[in-house]
């Protein structure tokens, strides 16, 4: 029966209360995101060493995201049938692979190519990461351990770009894919010495096939992926907005916006410390909530600053969108804490399937925002998307999730899926 809830291998007991552990989950989720920020200060060095268009650059950075949304398609399932280590030791080493590759690519199509696939194999970390935290903690600390890992992971992609062009400055573009892979060796040897499989004994339906079947007919998990993926939309669309507001609309420097748009990475950081703190205390469905409460107000006002024209100044505008930041983490740690403790034991299909979901919709939503941004005299446009999308994930919460699934109880998640499963 779906419902039965398999215990972790007998060699993860202790995992769950090592440093080294948690610290190598930091770095395996990280891996892959950072060297995505780390190239961004060469794209103007790269467009003139290969003699092309900045746009053409920009593709090292693009198809770089359709690999990482890729391999989350692709590697949680492969974790799920095969098991978390071969994995991410696979996907790591065809990451070095293709670092490799970057560091001797001659021309701007061959670092391209071997950019994707470099993402191809670096977010296998990222998806396989919250399989593991599944895998190895109680369904009441999930949560607070997947916030804990995005904490330190925004630390991360904030100074990622200072420290790449502070090497291009010093040694070259080439330099950056050396400490790439560096780092990538690094990862990988300390998952072969450090990380044992985690990957929980396959229960009654398993089979990629058979827990694709079971997670589509949960309403928990539709539910739970829908609000997690709707949530992350708003900041890919606030993101593709806010240059053209700030430095079109509003006249103010490219050097300006970023400063200020790095106030909503503290504040999704803040968020995620917050709900560390806060998660071994309360049920994954009142943090949603509290967490769409503070969505829906930061939007509301910000639509409100732009009917009364208060936000065509960026204090005004960013300060409001750091209070839906900080809701932003709440909705989607517990979120994706909820979508992964549906089916423990293909938490890999799981965390997969909402990774590729929220890059994919994300690219497009990113360009979505971009338009109101760039097609607008006003911020109007723009808030009232964010809004959207708040009361968006509001109404997944109301009309979706079954109230009955959220709880912190191993049993009564068992009881809760064989209730489902009769009603189906």
């Amino acid at each position: 029966m779906h419902g039965i809830i398999s215990k972790p291998p007998e060699g993860t007991r202790n995992l769950a209360t090592s440093r080294g552990v948690l610290l190598l989950l930091v770095v395996m989720t990280g891996i892959a995101p950072i060297s995505l920020y780390i190239l961004v200060p060469a794209l103007p060095v790269l467009a003139t060493t290969f003699g092309s268009d900045i746009s053409i650059a920009q593709m090292t950075v693009s198809l770089y995201m359709v690999g990482i949304a890729l391999s989350q398609l692709i590697m949680g399932p492969l974790s799920d049938r095969f098991g978390r280590r071969p994995v991410l030791l696979g996907g790591l080493a065809l990451m070095v692979a293709a670092s490799v590759a970057c560091i001797f690519a001659e021309t701007l199509p061959q670092l391209i190519a071997a950019r994707f696939f470099q993402a191809l194999g670096g977010a296998s970390g990222m998806v396989i990461s919250r399989a593991i935290i599944r895998d190895i903690y109680e369904r009441d600390r999930v949560a607070s351990m997947i916030s804990l890992v995005v904490a330190a992971l925004m630390i991360g992609q904030m100074v990622s770009p200072l420290t790449g062009g502070l090497i291009e400055t010093a040694f070259g573009w080439r330099a950056i894919f050396y400490a790439i892979t560096i780092a990538a060796i690094i990862v990988a040897v300390g998952i072969a010495l450090t990380l044992p499989e985690t990957r929980r004994s396959r229960a009654g339906g398993g089979g990629f096939r058979g827990d694709v079947g079971i997670l589509i007919k949960s309403r928990a998990f539709v539910g739970y992926v829908m609000c997690q993926v709707l949530a992350s939309q708003i900041i890919f669309t606030f993101a593709g907005g806010g240059p053209y507001i700030v430095v079109t609309q509003m006249g103010r420097s490219s050097a300006e916006y970023g400063a200020w748009f790095a106030t909503t990475g503290f504040a999704f950081l803040v968020g995620n410390l917050l709900c560390v703190r806060f998660a071994p205390r309360h049920s994954l469905e009142k943090l949603i909530w509290f967490g769409l409460a503070l969505q829906l107000c930061g939007s509301l006002l910000n639509l409100l600053w732009s009917f009364t024209g208060w936000n065509e100044a960026p204090s005004c505008l960013f300060g409001t969108q750091m209070i839906v930041m900080v809701g932003n983490a709440f909705v989607m740690a517990n979120s994706a804490a909820g979508a992964i403790s549906i089916r423990p034991e293909a938490a890999g299909t799981a965390s997969g399937a909402m990774g590729f979901l929220q890059q994919g919709i994300g690219a497009l939503m990113s360009q979505f925002g971009a338009y109101l941004g760039g097609h607008s005299a006003t911020t109007l446009p723009l808030t009232s998307a964010v809004l959207a999308i708040s009361l968006l994930c509001a109404c997944v919460m109301v009309f979706v999730v079954p109230r009955r699934e959220v709880t912190v109880s191993e049993a009564l998640i068992e009881q809760a899926e064989e209730d489902e499963s009769g009603m189906m």
